[in-house]
């Protein structure tokens, strides 16, 4: 057989098979993969097989559509359709069904392979006993020792620094003060006057007055 024969014949047993109308270009989408047919054998071969009467050929403006030839079927009696409809509507039920139950399947799926195995839960619980025994002896050592500071020698050290960080704000805006009103008449800038004097500011040696 030919290669165009073949072509031929593949066609009209693809339109056989599928029984539903195709145009030349879907036929030739649907088959080039896996029959290697080039577009222009495809149009060629099935209006050769329409003018055999192999298939039937109905045109829609430009549009030519083809199908297989309904003659060489039995005729279907409505109750086998109905039944076909029904069995149909069964399978589609079904499909959504298992469609539902894979979701769920693989959301298990997920949520199982995030868990941790019994082998890694086991190394967890292991690790934070460990690190509960390590805080348990360090809570001891604490409670054991003697030298704990009182709620009211903890106070007076709050107030002493209250005192300090106070008196370190009004130093620091007296000192700004009288650098601004130096400055009114020097002649260079700020930076350059605090150099030639050998002042450091807070910002030079990177600390901040804390909050009271």
């Amino acid at each position: 057989m030919s290669k165009k024969d073949n072509g031929a014949a593949v066609i009209l047993a693809y339109l056989n098979e599928k029984n539903r109308p195709y145009s030349a270009q879907d036929v030739f989408c649907n088959l080039q993969k896996q029959h290697g047919l080039g577009k222009t054998a495809v149009v060629k071969a099935m209006e050769l097989l329409a003018l055999e009467g192999k298939i039937k050929e109905k045109a829609y403006g430009k549009q030519k559509i083809y199908f297989a030839d309904q003659s060489q079927f039995q005729d279907v009696k409505e109750a086998d359709l109905k039944a076909i409809d029904c069995h149909i509507s069964e399978l589609s039920a079904e499909l959504q069904s298992l469609t539902q139950s894979c979701r769920q399947l693989d959301a298990e799926l997920k949520e199982l392979s995030s868990s941790l195995t019994t082998e890694e839960m086991v190394s967890e619980i292991k690790e934070l006993k460990a690190e509960c025994s390590g805080y348990t002896a360090r809570l001891e050592k604490i409670k054991s020792a003697t030298n704990h500071v009182t709620p009211k020698e903890k106070e007076k050290v709050y107030k002493e620094r209250d005192v300090y960080v106070k008196e370190w704000k009004k130093r620091k805006r007296l000192a700004s003060d009288m650098i601004n009103a130096i400055l009114e008449g020097y002649p260079k800038s700020k930076k350059e006057f605090l150099d030639e004097v050998g002042v450091e500011t807070d910002e030079d040696c990177k600390v901040v007055v804390p909050s009271t």
